[in-house]
């Protein structure tokens, strides 16, 4: 058992989930206080030992089911074939014409009908039957060849027709409803039974998986990406759901522990006057020195953002969360731009709905102005004859987000010199693997000499980190001259 937890605990770091060695000390510790044949009481002590974060328990319970499946037989040992024949003799006493056993690898219309029926009694044994049989003829599944539980599973409820059955079911248990409500509830039992049959082939899958390749290879296959780490520009729609659920207690977080840095801060200068008058109660020897309380600046930020593409996902939570922690920076603006480029302040006040907010750009706000693709030169020029007196200051901290792709345009590398040189600090984020800059139309390379530092920030977690750090101004570095 302690060789499976420490393999576990394995995974869940690589899964990016935080596990010190006390906390996995602290999970052996309390299973030996359970029953190990009980998975819930198992799953509880290890979730509530090594997660501390809600958004990790999602990763800790795909690793969960791979390292601690429900165990059965070997396949191809006795057992695993007396349940095979078990599961056969029963579908073959429901439909006469040797079920399983009976059907080619081709046609599953046997498992099909025993799979309504079972469904349509509520019979789990014949349930169980069908899912191993159909696990069996349906799947595929090969030992020794790399695991892969998505496409077996999806070539499992393929061949079923498993949204056919369900319709037929449907028919079926609403055919015998009396009123809509009634209809209703029998329209979510057939929504819960046939989830019911994909979780148990999945588990069935997963279950034969691990015993051939191991937990640690089906972990592998499993592994999710965390919220914190999911790679803004290529996510998916429920992924993007995921996110913008979790930024918001995120801010707020990132608020709470910047405001705290920033009162405790670090010593300030030696204050002499009351380190002396100190100094009078051990004989004029200054061994209690007294220190200036720092008064850190608050920084102005001012955000030019490339809303084109993929690349306007990542620049809308940017905003989001600099707006969230607004109360660390003394002055924010922000500036949206695609091949124009307009002031965007106005859009973000409190409580405003972002979502909404990046639309009303795309309608209303003035950042288009030729041909609707990213023109990073005119914008930068745009900016600099425009808005530059009035936003930016040596107290102005800009963020430039976007890919440095601009279509072939003129770079006009020079406006963005002349915008870096009148603030404080200039960061540019880019959304982008650093392996693809410079290649293409990017154009990266030219604008980097004039930012105090580019970034490849792809994700929540990396977007934080960036942001404390501005929050909490450093010396400023010195910019080469050029």
């Amino acid at each position: 058992m302690l060789g499976i937890l420490t393999g576990f605990v394995d995974e869940l770091r690589e899964a990016g989930i935080p596990v010190s060695m006390v906390e996995a000390i602290d999970a052996a510790r309390g299973i030996e206080h359970i029953d190990l044949a009980s998975r819930s009481s198992l799953k509880a002590v290890l979730g509530s030992t090594l997660v501390k974060n809600a958004r990790h328990h999602l990763a800790f319970e795909v690793a969960f089911e791979a390292f601690f499946a429900l165990s059965g037989p070997q396949a191809g040992s006795e057992e695993d074939d007396a349940r095979s024949d078990a599961a056969r003799s029963l579908l073959s006493g429901l439909s006469g014409t040797g079920g399983a056993g009976g059907g080619d690898q081709d046609d599953a219309s046997d498992l099909v009908a025993a799979l309504l029926t079972a469904l349509r009694e509520r019979d789990d044994s014949l349930l169980l039957a069908v899912v191993r049989a159909a696990v069996d003829r349906l799947a595929g599944i090969e030992p020794g060849r790399p695991v892969g539980g998505a496409y077996y599973l999806y070539r499992v409820i393929r061949r079923l027709e498993l949204e056919q059955v369900g319709a037929d079911l449907s028919e079926v248990v609403e055919g015998e409803a009396s009123s809509s409500l009634e209809r209703r509830l029998a329209e979510e039992e057939v929504e819960r039974r046939l989830a019911q049959v994909r979780e148990m082939l999945r588990s069935e899958i997963r279950r034969r998986l691990v015993a051939d390749r191991g937990p640690r290879a089906v972990a592998r296959t499993l592994r999710r990406p965390l919220i914190e780490d999911i790679d803004l520009a290529a996510a998916t729609r429920d992924e993007l759901v995921e996110v913008e659920r979790v930024v918001h207690p995120l801010s707020r977080r990132l608020a709470t522990r910047l405001a705290q840095r920033r009162r405790s801060g670090t010593r300030g200068r030696l204050d002499i006057r009351r380190t002396m008058r100190a100094s009078l109660s051990t004989g004029g020897v200054p061994v209690d020195p007294r220190f200036r309380r720092p008064r850190p600046g608050k920084p102005e930020i001012v955000l030019l953002c490339d809303i084109s593409g993929s690349v306007a996902t990542f620049a809308r939570f940017t905003m989001q969360i600099v707006y969230a922690i607004g109360a660390q920076f003394s002055r924010v603006r922000s500036f949206a731009f695609i091949d124009g480029l307009d002031e965007v302040t106005s859009f973000f006040g409190p409580g405003a709905d972002f979502a909404a907010a990046m639309r009303r750009i795309g309608a209303e706000a003035e950042v288009v102005w030729l041909d609707g693709h990213s023109d990073y030169g005119n914008a930068f020029a745009t900016f600099r004859d425009r808005f530059l007196e009035d936003a930016v200051s040596t107290k102005t901290t800009v963020i430039v987000t976007g890919d440095g792709r601009s279509n072939y345009h003129d770079p006009n590398a020079e406006a963005l010199r002349d915008i870096a040189r009148s603030a404080r600090a200039l960061f540019w984020l880019n959304p982008e693997a650093q392996r693809y800059w410079d290649t293409g139309d990017s154009i990266m390379g030219l604008y980097a000499p004039w930012c105090d530092e580019v970034s490849e920030v792809r994700s929540l977690r990396q977007l934080e980190r960036f942001v404390e750090r501005v929050a909490i101004p450093a010396t400023r570095p010195m910019r080469p001259i050029a």
